[in-house]
């Protein structure tokens, strides 16, 4: 079986980036349904349904497992930074998303905040995701790396 990619000449990189692409345009699609309007910016944005991070790192992750075998220590390797990047998508980056809430309310909301705060751009509030948002963008990533090897 030929493991060459598709994009850039290495499947599991291809894979990835291919299981982030679908990740985003399924953001895209969801936001259009929500909100009615075609946000483009959401092709590259972070945070919402489905979560792009855990497709990509899933997707390699399993595609590491079809192509070196599962008890491969890349496969290992692979799965355990998964695991921080989907914890840190549902903890850290989701809990700056809340501050950047905070903060926007806050500069929005006073009027003895100095000129100099009042100017400064406004935070990106979706940076994490919840669980559901994890477990979605898991899912999606962990199929296609999984069907990659085996169809391409």
């Amino acid at each position: 079986m030929d493991h060459t990619g598709f994009l850039v000449g290495n499947l599991t990189l291809d894979l990835a980036i291919f299981a982030w692409f679908v990740a985003q345009v399924i953001k895209t699609i969801l936001h259009f349904i929500v909100n009615r309007n075609l946000d483009l910016k959401r092709m590259v944005g972070s945070g919402d349904m489905p979560s792009s991070h855990s497709a990509f790192i899933c997707a390699a992750t399993m595609s590491i497992g079809q192509v070196c075998g599962w008890r491969d220590p890349m496969f290992s390797l692979s799965a355990a930074i998964a695991l921080v990047v989907m914890y840190d998508a549902c903890n850290v980056r989701r809990c700056a998303g809340e501050q950047a809430k905070v903060l926007n309310y806050m500069i929005e909301h006073m009027d003895q905040i100095p000129p100099e705060l009042k100017e400064c751009k406004r935070l990106n509030e979706s940076l994490g995701h919840t669980l559901p948002q994890v477990i979605a963008g898991a899912v999606l990533g962990s199929v296609i790396g999984l069907a990659g090897p085996v169809i391409l």
